[in-house]
């Protein structure tokens, strides 16, 4: 009699397996690009067949748009988070530069340089890209916004501070594939710069020692990816209903003129 024990496949609910397929999206895109995730190397990394990925994902566009947005959505979330309880608006801006360098981020800017070069050739994530930057700006100009009611910030233009320190990130962002060793001190502070520029703040405040209050200062993509599942699939949800209900307008708002015309023509 064989001593092994056989162990039993438990099968997992559809919402659970679709998670999972997308939190494994989205660490490949992660570490390895968008052009990486295929239907088969998701397949790969789950020991399972292509053909179950392919029936939560038909589409592999679907799946690298929902990648992306799920990693997207993770790095929004942890480092600009809605809810800020433990800290003032001031901190958390802080935090927020704080965890925008070193090599987790770099993996985020990697993504972001990757997904904008993809979405000129697939409109899915082209859509993706848009919805994702323009949240950015909502939640920063938020953050500021907040700062501004309490007195920690003067500005009257908090959507414009936001796009231009948002701007400055990208652009600093976009080296994060080259050596940067060599890179002036002025340059490497030109973000924190531009926000106190912005927001009347004195020169080193957003980095002096103990800016960031107490706030934790850990990010990792790929956890912040996994956690955003969920909000990501709701939000997925939301963007194709109101897609079908676009689509669907024309066609109820002909409907009542065909009525009058066809009793007209009774008539």
């Amino acid at each position: 009699m064989s001593s092994s024990v056989q162990r039993k496949r438990i099968r997992k609910s559809p919402e659970a397996r679709r998670a999972e397929i997308v939190a494994t999206a989205a660490r490949i895109a992660l570490t390895e690009g968008l052009e990486c995730v295929t239907l088969r190397r998701v397949a790969e990394e789950l020991t399972v067949r292509p053909g179950l990925i392919s029936h939560y994902f038909p589409s592999a566009e679907d799946l690298v748009a929902e990648a992306f947005s799920v990693a997207a959505l993770g790095e929004l979330d942890t480092l600009l988070p809605q809810e800020r309880p433990d800290g003032t608006p001031a901190q958390y801006l802080a935090r927020y530069f704080a965890l925008s360098s070193g090599e987790a981020y770099d993996d985020i800017s990697r993504l972001w340089i990757n997904a904008r070069h993809l979405s000129r050739y697939r409109p899915v994530l082209r859509d993706v890209v848009t919805r994702m930057e323009l949240a950015s700006d909502d939640r920063l100009e938020a953050l500021i916004l907040d700062g501004v009611a309490r007195g920690e910030f003067r500005t009257d233009e908090a959507r414009s501070a936001a796009i231009q320190i948002l701007v400055v990130l990208d652009g600093l962002g976009a080296h994060a594939n080259s050596d940067r060793t060599d890179r002036p001190a002025a340059v490497t502070r030109l973000a924190l710069s531009t926000a106190e520029r912005a927001l009347a703040l004195p020169h080193g405040t957003l980095d002096a020692p103990g800016a960031t209050g107490t706030l934790p200062l850990d990010f990792s993509p790929t956890e912040a990816a996994e956690a955003a599942v969920p909000r990501a699939a709701a939000q997925a949800a939301e963007a194709a209903a109101a897609v079908s209900a676009q689509a669907a307008a024309p066609a109820q708002a002909a409907a009542p003129e065909a009525a009058a015309s066809t009793a007209a023509a009774g008539a």
